[in-house]
Formats: structure tokens, C-alpha cells, sequence
């Protein structure tokens, strides 16, 4: 029984000591101190809801203090929402603070642009009142945009899924109609689910259009369909994902790719960026006989999760092109095709995980399981992988790699081109395609120096130290990716060189 009695008294004085809310408190006396003086929610979409932003407020001094009221300066009808201190709301009274302590303020936003004046939307946290009142400003740029979305039944509310090649998939999403097919630079193009092109037709992007995609959305170019981005030097065309936060501006992987369907035709793209996706393009189309299937011209490719472009059996001509980090391959043209490429620069220097493949990768075949389990490696003819005038770096020390299966053509040529290539492990000592003294190499800098601008931020502009200046062959790409005229002896790479500061 005593044992209880003690037990019992422990019980209540812990449930008390723990519950008590009646510390002493001073009133605030306008001395708080602040994370930061304006919370900036970045840029975000009409009626897209922001991610949540933090505020700390701290009391410095060494009394316990309360905040008599916490308000937004427009009231209710503010486009503001708050959380104190875990309670959600747009004004609150009596909120302590202990001496020495901080408590966090959370902010969001959801902006309809048609009920505001100004696209710049502003409002204050008011602290305090009368003198002792402190303020802290907020600021939202907001933009109108097209918005594609996937349909929904009006029933079951299901997400709409595309039918492909006659059969229905799992992909959410839907064709474009007639009067969708042309992406202009009005107004930023977001958008949900895949939106595909279906055959015949043509998505026309012109320069200076912005296209954004959620989460798993992006472009479907199907069978006999055609894309066309015709950015310019001063108006590229942008695909990224639809995240425009300050923090989201170099996260990979947060929309899917732009996948060009096998027998999509005749698609180019000019003057271009592609970031932050899982696949920056892949391609399936073999196309014609006569005309590549994707003209990639003037075009940057950045910070994939898994590959800046994954060609399968195509065709790609592409000359002023760069493609920076991936987690799997900057250029992976796998299951043979054909592909010709000048003054472009690929350099992977991927640090979000380790990296298995090399920078580029070529190979001509393909490997499944049959029903029986057994592995099958199947080969198709590599007629062409030609690469002049191309940087091969990044931070493996291997990032270069022709694969070769017998059984199917496998015709490369690579010349005046800068190679980073360190085999310390002799791994790839009996591969003939490797050799680089072999008559399919021609002027070739093995791991010589890029000395690029700054690998970490995607820059890969060549400084005076690089071992690529006036190694290239003249061609007909008489100006860079840049527009700057090459000269008479031009650099290797996308890039003519500049002096860095």
C-alpha cells in the first residue's frame, strides 16, 4: 500500500509539473529579433499553392515574453496563410516566448493573378501594436500560365491514362488537341500528366516559351508525330519542373522526359535547355533513311537522375550541344543507330551518388530474359557514331565507352576530340574499340586538361588553360554555342575559350 502512495504522488506531481502553463511573462516590448527582414515565397504559378516558408522569431533578453497579437497587415483577406507555433491561422493573441528562446512562424501561398492588381504580391507579419509593433515583409511574384492537364471522369473522378500504339498504359496523361499545339512565349506552359503528340501532327514551341512539368508529366512525341523547338540565340526554350523555388533549381529528377516514340519523325530542337528531369530525351525512333530523327542543335542539357539523352536504335545529328551531369550517362546511344556529333561537350561530374557508367556510352545490342528465363543479347548495326571536335570528362575516371557485341556493324570515328580515359586496372586493355591508336582515331588529347569555368554549377565555358583551345577541325559550325565567332583555329568542344577573371 505504500508503494502505491508513493507512486501515486510521483504520478501527480509529474502530470502538474509537466502541464503548467502559467510562467510569468512580460508583454513584448518591440525587441524581437527575425530570421530575416522579408520572406520571399520565389515564384510560383496562378492558383498553385507555394511550398511552406519558415520564419524564426527570436526573444534575446532574459525574461519570458508575450506577443499580445501576430496579424497579417491584410487581414483575412490576405493571400497569406500562417502556422504560429503549430496553430494555423492569419492572427493570433497572447503567443509567449521563453527568455533565451525562439518559436517558428510558417508561411504559404495560394494566388489567384485575376484578383490581384499587380502580379508582384506583397503583405507584412505585423508583431506587436502601436510603438512596440515589429513587421516583417512577405513577397510572391505570381505568374499566369497555360495549364495542361490530364482529363478525369466525371464519376470516378479517375485520372485519364494514354493509349498507346492501341493498347492502353499506365501513363497519365492525354493527346493534345489541334489548338494546343503550339507552345508560345505569352505565357509559361505547365504541365500534368504526359501530353502527347499524336501522328501527323506537329507541336510547334516557339522561341522563348517556358514549359514546366509536375511531378511524372512530360512530352510523348508518338509514332509519324513531329516536335519543333525553334529557340533562338536570346530567346532559348526552357523544360524543367514546375518547382521554381530557389532550392529546386538544381534537383534532379522531378519530371519524367521527352520521349520520342519510335517513328516520330523529323523533330528538332534548337536553342534549347533541358534540366532537372529523369531523362532529359529519350529516343526510340529509327526515323528515316534520309533525315535524322532529331536535329539537336544550340542546346544545353543539365543535372538528370538517370540520362541526359538515352537514344535506342536512332538517328541524332546534333552539333553545339552540351549534356553536364546525370546519374547514369550524359549520352547513352545504346542498341546500335546512328549518330553524328561536332563541337559538343560532354561532361558528367554527377555527385548526388556514385556513378556507374561513363559520361558517353555506345554500344549495338540489348539484352532480355526469354519466357524461359535465359538471357538473351540480341544486336542491331551501329552505321555510324561520329564525334568530332567533342570533349569526353567528368569525375570517373573513365568517361568514355564503345561497347561491341559481334553480330551486328559497329562503325565509329572519333576525331580531334579530348578524351578522359584513366584505365589504372587495365580493365578494357583487350578492347580494340579503345585503342585510341587505331585508325578510327584521329588527333585525339587523351586526359588532357578541360579546365572548365565551374563543373558544380553546370558552367562548362573553357578557360585560357585548356588543352582544347585551336585543336579542332574547321567544319561549317562557324560560331559556338554562344554565338562567338570561331577561329581561324577553333577549340575543341562547344565552347570557344574565354580568360576567366
Amino acid at each position: 500500500m505504500r508503494n502505491f502512495i508513493y507512486l501515486l504522488i510521483i504520478v501527480v506531481i509529474a502530470s502538474v509539473t509537466s502541464c503548467r502553463k502559467d510562467f510569468s511573462t512580460i508583454p513584448s516590448f518591440g525587441s524581437l529579433e527575425f530570421s530575416k527582414d522579408t520572406v520571399y515565397l520565389d515564384t510560383i504559378f496562378t492558383n498553385i499553392g507555394s511550398a511552406t516558408y519558415n520564419l524564426k522569431v527570436y526573444n534575446r533578453g532574459k525574461s519570458d515574453i508575450t506577443i499580445p497579437k501576430i496579424a497579417l497587415e491584410n487581414g483575412v483577406s490576405s493571400n497569406y496563410r500562417l502556422n504560429v507555433d503549430g496553430i494555423p491561422g492569419k492572427e493570433f493573441n497572447n503567443i509567449n516566448i521563453l527568455a533565451k528562446d525562439s518559436m517558428f512562424v510558417f508561411v504559404e501561398t495560394t494566388i489567384d493573378v485575376t484578383n490581384i492588381p499587380n502580379p508582384l504580391y506583397t503583405d507584412r507579419i505585423l508583431f506587436d501594436t502601436g510603438t512596440n509593433q515589429q513587421d516583417v515583409d512577405l513577397v510572391t511574384l505570381v505568374q499566369d500560365a497555360n495549364f495542361i492537364y490530364p482529363s478525369k471522369d466525371a464519376i470516378s473522378m479517375k485520372i485519364d491514362s494514354l493509349t498507346l500504339d492501341g493498347s492502353p498504359t499506365s501513363i497519365k496523361g492525354r493527346f493534345l488537341t489541334d489548338a494546343e499545339l503550339t507552345f508560345t512565349n505569352i505565357k509559361p506552359t505547365v504541365i500534368y500528366g504526359y501530353a502527347a503528340v499524336s501522328a501527323n501532327k506537329t507541336l510547334t514551341v516557339n522561341a522563348g516559351a517556358k514549359i514546366y512539368f509536375h511531378d511524372n508529366s512530360g512530352l510523348i512525341i508518338d509514332d509519324k508525330a513531329t516536335l519543333k523547338v525553334n529557340g533562338t540565340l536570346t530567346e532559348k526554350v526552357v523544360f524543367e519542373g514546375d518547382r521554381l523555388e530557389h532550392d529546386f533549381s538544381d534537383t534532379p529528377g522531378q519530371w519524367g522526359a521527352i520521349w520520342m516514340r519510335a517513328g516520330s519523325k523529323d523533330n528538332e530542337i534548337k536553342h534549347a535547355q533541358i534540366k532537372n528531369g529523369i531523362v532529359g530525351i529519350l529516343i526510340d525512333s529509327i526515323g528515316s533513311n534520309t533525315a535524322p530523327t532529331l536535329k539537336l542543335q544550340n542546346t544545353e542539357i543539365y543535372n538528370h537522375a538517370n540520362f541526359g539523352i538515352l537514344a535506342r536504335e536512332t538517328n541524332i545529328e546534333a552539333y553545339n550541344v552540351v549534356i553536364g551531369s546525370a546519374g547514369q550517362a550524359s549520352l547513352a546511344a545504346t542498341v546500335g543507330g546512328t549518330y553524328n556529333f561536332t563541337h559538343s561537350t560532354f561532361a558528367n561530374y554527377w555527385n548526388n551518388s556514385l556513378r556507374q557508367l561513363p559520361a558517353v556510352l555506345v554500344n549495338n545490342f540489348f539484352v532480355y530474359n526469354d519466357d524461359s528465363g535465359q538471357e538473351i543479347i540480341e544486336t542491331r548495326d551501329l552505321k555510324a557514331a561520329n564525334f568530332t571536335n567533342c570533349i569526353f570528362d567528368g569525375n570517373n575516371n573513365i568517361e568514355f565507352i564503345l561497347d561491341k557485341v559481334d553480330g551486328g556493324l559497329f562503325n565509329y570515328s572519333v576525331s580531334n576530340s579530348m578524351i578522359k580515359f584513366e584505365d589504372t586496372a587495365n580493365s578494357y586493355a583487350d578492347f580494340d574499340e579503345l585503342d585510341f591508336t587505331n585508325a578510327n582515331y584521329e588527333n585525339i588529347i587523351l586526359n588532357g586538361k578541360s579546365h572548365f569555368r565551374d563543373t558544380q554549377n553546370e558552367d562548362f565555358i573553357i578557360g585560357e588553360e585548356s588543352d582544347a583551345i585551336n585543336k579542332a577541325a574547321i567544319t561549317s559550325f562557324s560560331t559556338d554555342i554562344l554565338g562567338v565567332t570561331r577561329s581561324a583555329t577553333p577549340d575543341i568542344g562547344a565552347y570557344e575559350h574565354i580568360i576567366f577573371e
